[in-house]
C-alpha cells in the first residue's frame, strides 16, 4: 500500500499498488504535456526573438549600405560639380584662347610670309654666289690640273733622264769600282753617327794583307778598362747589272771567316748587293752560324742596324767578358805564385838537407856528452856511496870501539876519567 498526500486538502490516504501506478502515470503524463508545452513556447519565443534580431540586423545592414551609398552619391555629385566647373572653365579658356588664337595665327601667317619671302631672296642670292664660285672653282681645278700634268711630265722625264743616267754611270764602273763604291757609302754611313753614337769606337778599312788576304773594314769597340766589346770584320760586295760573271754570297763565305780568324775579330758581317732575286737575303739580317761561327749577311740598309745589334748583345755580356779577363789574370798570377812557390821550396829543401845534417851532428855530440855525463853520473854515484859508507862508519865510531883491543888507549881514558 502507496500512502498519497492530496495537494489540495493536505489528508493522507491509503492506494494500492494498481491504483498508485495509475495515478502516477496520470500525473507525469499530464506534466510531460506541461513540460513539452513550455518547451513549445520557448522556442517560439526563442524563434521569435531570432527573427527580430535577424530582422533588426537585416535593417542595421541595408541602413549602412544605404548610408554609404548615400555618401557615395553626395561625392559623385560634388566631383561632377567640380568637374562641370572645371569643365565651364576650360571651355571658357578656350573660347579666350581662340579668339587669340585668331589674332596670333594672323600675325604668325605675316610674319611666315615675310620669312619665307626672305629665305627665297637668300636662297636666290645664294644660288647666284654658287653659280658664281662654281665657274671659278671649274677654272681653278682646270688650271690645277693642267700644272699638275705639265709637272708629272717633267718629273717623268728628270726621272727617266736620272735612270738612264744611272744605268750609263754602272755600265761604265769596272767590278772594283762598284765595290769601292758600296764601302764608301758604308764609311759614310758611319760616319754620320760617329760623333754622337760610335765616340770611342774604331772603323777603318783593314790594308794589313801580310797573312795574304784582307778584308775591306774592322770595327772594333773597348771600355774604360781597355776590355775589347765587339770586333767585327766587314766584306763588301756588290757587282754591276752588265756583269757576266756572277757570284754568289756563298762563295765569300770562307775567305771571310778566315779574315776574321787571321785579325782576331769576334764577329763576321757580308755586306752584298750579291743575288738581288734572292728571298733569304732580302728579308734582312741573315745568321749563317750554322756554315760559319758568328757570321751574317746583310743588305747595306742593315749596315747600322747589325753593328748597333752586336754592340748591344756584347755590351749586355761585358761583364762577362771582364770576369774573364780577370779570371785570366787570376791564372797568370797563380802561374807566377807556382813558380815562386816551387823555387821557395827547392831553397827550403835545400836549406832543410843542410840543417838536418847539422841537427843530426849536434844530436851525436849531444849523445856523446850524455854519454860522458852518464859516466861522470855514475862516478859521482860512485863517490857518493863511498861517502855514504864512510859516513856510517864514521857514526858508528865509539870510545868503545876505538879501546877495544887497546890497553893503552883504555888506559888512558880511564887515568882521564879518574881525574
Amino acid at each position: 500500500m502507496n500512502e498519497i498526500i492530496c495537494p489540495n486538502c493536505k489528508k493522507a490516504f491509503k492506494v494500492d499498488e494498481a491504483g498508485f501506478a495509475d495515478i502516477l502515470k496520470q500525473v507525469r503524463d499530464h506534466e510531460f504535456e506541461e513540460e513539452l508545452q513550455k518547451r513549445l513556447n520557448l522556442a517560439e519565443q526563442d524563434k521569435e526573438n531570432a527573427v527580430k534580431l535577424a530582422d533588426a540586423k537585416h535593417k542595421n545592414v541595408l541602413q549602412e549600405k544605404l548610408a554609404l551609398k548615400d555618401k557615395e552619391l553626395e561625392k559623385l555629385k560634388a566631383d561632377n560639380a567640380l568637374e562641370l566647373a572645371k569643365k565651364d572653365t576650360a571651355i571658357a579658356e578656350l573660347k579666350t584662347k581662340s579668339s587669340n588664337a585668331d589674332i596670333e595665327k594672323k600675325l604668325s601667317v605675316a610674319e611666315a610670309v615675310k620669312k619665307i619671302e626672305k629665305e627665297r631672296d637668300d636662297l636666290a642670292n645664294d644660288l647666284k654666289n654658287k653659280d658664281t664660285e662654281k665657274q671659278l672653282l671649274e677654272k681653278s681645278l682646270n688650271e690645277k690640273h693642267s700644272a699638275e700634268l705639265r709637272t708629272k711630265d717633267e718629273i717623268i722625264k728628270l726621272k727617266d733622264e736620272e735612270i738612264a743616267l744611272r744605268k750609263d754611270m754602272k755600265q761604265k764602273l769596272s767590278t772594283k769600282m762598284v765595290g769601292e763604291t758600296l764601302e764608301q757609302h758604308c764609311e759614310v754611313e758611319f760616319n754620320k753617327l760617329r760623333a754622337t753614337a760610335f765616340q770611342k769606337s774604331y772603323f777603318e778599312k783593314d790594308n794589313d794583307s801580310s797573312s795574304g788576304t784582307k778584308g775591306d773594314y774592322i770595327f772594333r769597340e773597348t771600355d774604360e778598362e781597355n776590355n775589347e766589346v765587339i770586333s767585327i770584320m766587314f766584306e763588301m760586295k756588290n757587282e754591276g747589272d752588265e756583269t757576266t760573271n756572277k757570284k754568289r754570297n756563298e762563295d765569300f763565305f770562307d775567305k771571310l771567316d778566315k779574315d776574321r780568324l787571321k785579325k782576331n775579330c769576334e764577329y763576321a758581317v757580308l755586306v752584298t748587293l750579291l743575288e738581288a732575286d734572292n728571298e733569304l737575303y732580302n728579308s734582312g739580317i741573315v745568321d749563317v752560324s750554322h756554315k760559319y761561327p758568328k757570321m751574317y749577311v746583310i743588305r747595306p740598309q742593315f749596315f747600322i742596324p747589325i753593328i748597333t745589334f752586336l754592340r748591344n748583345a756584347a755590351m749586355n755580356s761585358l761583364h762577362y767578358k771582364a770576369e774573364l779577363n780577370r779570371v785570366r789574370n787570376q791564372n797568370l798570377d797563380i802561374t807566377n805564385f807556382e813558380e815562386k812557390l816551387n823555387k821557395f821550396r827547392d831553397g827550403f829543401s835545400k836549406n832543410y838537407l843542410s840543417a838536418q845534417s847539422h841537427f843530426q851532428e849536434a844530436i851525436k855530440k849531444i849523445d856523446a856528452s850524455i854519454a860522458a855525463m852518464n859516466k861522470v853520473k855514475e862516478e859521482l854515484t860512485t863517490s857518493e856511496n863511498q861517502l855514504r859508507l864512510a859516513n856510517d862508519k864514521a857514526d858508528d865510531l865509539t870510545i868503545k870501539k876505538l879501546t877495544h883491543g887497546n890497553p893503552t888507549m883504555k888506559a888512558k881514558f880511564n887515568e882521564l876519567k879518574s881525574k
